[in-house]
């Protein structure tokens, strides 16, 4: 049988099966729903992209995975060196991994491993932020703080190599001042915290932690798997404040395979370039470069420029915002908009019981998790779909008035 992902197996609704999805329609056998999500944020141009899915199909014409130890091959060549083009700065330097999860582990271990080849094993501890959420893998999830999630780990212990923080720039200065010497990096979300209520903060944080980190010589880290391509309005936050080391996954494919990719700035490189054996980054995912994810990932690139998505983002945020100004009710504790993100954050979490069923049999497919009801739309939405969603959102409130 399937072991489904958060869910308890026992008590578990039965998922809905679909049977196809193309755009930014999913479909049942018996119903057509819109996706307000994005297959968890990742299907940014829709499902069964034409441009995406002829790059795959392309590839898989010749083949379809070598691995990159002592063999490359022109996919990921072809998008190591797109990557090194597009991203800002000197973020030139990729390691492709499988999955977000893992793609933030090896950005970690980067880190630590950063001050050892430099001499400087005392800095064993992360900064990172409160209500943070980088994975589900064991180091992705001690540096998140989501008890949601990740409460097996309290069977640890405090775990006395991470540091969290509110998103308050006090705490912040404080942090770097106490701890300064035994910090190898800062992890973020970078103005969105998404699996942990997507909760939004203000770029000036960022600016003064990337001051802190240079001040300190501490390394700054965005994990820009959920946030990247586009999601909070700037391409990438790292466009705006640039990190050392950057990890995008996600929309990196357009959501249609798993990968994602940690890139790392020239300093940071330098540090394991070396003819000492020892300073090399052990690390080497089986799937890492896969053919047929590189090929997805380019013309996932192409299509960001072709579509000039940043714009479509901005329409898309202007049209959540005059959709969701001025609605409000008594179970509603706030309203939170950023980009392709909006997040009606409700008291109870109890008020959004059965909302997801509401959803299916209106046309949309939803999943809100415990006190958030949230979109993160694909970004080829019409205006008539995307009012659509939020107008099933509204009902449900008017529909289970107290």
């Amino acid at each position: 049988m399937i072991w489904y992902p958060y869910e308890q197996m026992k008590t578990m609704k039965a998922p809905y099966e679909v049977v196809d999805a193309k755009g930014p329609y999913l479909y049942t056998k018996n119903a057509k729903l819109l996706d307000s999500i994005s297959s968890w944020w990742s299907v940014i141009y829709g499902y069964h992209q034409p441009h995406i899915t002829e790059a795959i199909c392309q590839q898989a014409s010749k083949f379809s995975h070598v691995m990159l130890g002592g063999l490359t091959h022109k996919p990921v060549e072809e998008l190591s060196e797109k990557l090194a083009d597009w991203l800002p700065g000197d973020l030139n330097y990729c390691f492709f991994s499988d999955s977000g999860s893992v793609a933030v582990e090896v950005a970690l271990k980067m880190a630590l491993q950063y001050y050892v080849n430099r001499g400087e094993a005392g800095r064993t501890k992360v900064l990172a932020l409160e209500h943070a959420y980088h994975g589900d893998t064991f180091k992705t999830m001690a540096v998140g703080d989501d008890e949601d999630y990740h409460f097996v780990l309290q069977v640890y212990g405090e775990n006395p190599y991470v540091v969290h923080i509110p998103t308050e720039i006090p705490a912040l200065e404080e942090a770097f001042a106490r701890y300064k010497d035994e910090l190898n990096c800062f992890i973020v979300e970078p103005l969105l915290q998404g699996a942990g209520g997507m909760r939004m903060y203000d770029i000036s944080f960022l600016k003064r932690a990337r001051e802190l980190c240079d001040q300190y010589g501490v390394l700054l880290i965005f994990d820009e798997v959920a946030t990247g391509f586009g999601r909070t309005g700037y391409r990438f936050v790292a466009d705006v404040v640039l990190p050392d080391i950057l990890v995008l996954g996600k929309g990196l494919t357009g959501g249609h395979i798993g990968h994602a990719v940690t890139v790392a700035n020239k300093k940071v490189f330098e540090a394991f370039y070396d003819d000492a054996p020892e300073k090399a980054l052990m690390h080497g995912p089986t799937f890492m470069g896969n053919a047929l994810a590189c090929a997805a990932a380019k013309a996932s690139i192409e299509l960001f420029d072709q579509l000039d998505i940043p714009a479509r983002v901005a329409h898309i945020e202007d049209v959540t915002r005059r959709e969701l100004a001025g609605f409000s009710d008594p179970r509603i504790r706030e309203i939170r908009i950023m980009g392709g993100c909006a997040c009606i954050e409700v008291y109870d979490e109890k008020t959004l019981e059965g909302y997801q069923q509401f959803a299916y049999e209106h046309g949309v497919f939803a999943r809100p998790f415990l006190k958030y009801l949230y979109s993160m739309v694909p970004y080829i939405l019409n205006d008539e779909e995307l009012v659509k969603i939020f107008a099933v959102m509204k009902e449900w409130f008017r529909r289970t008035e107290k």
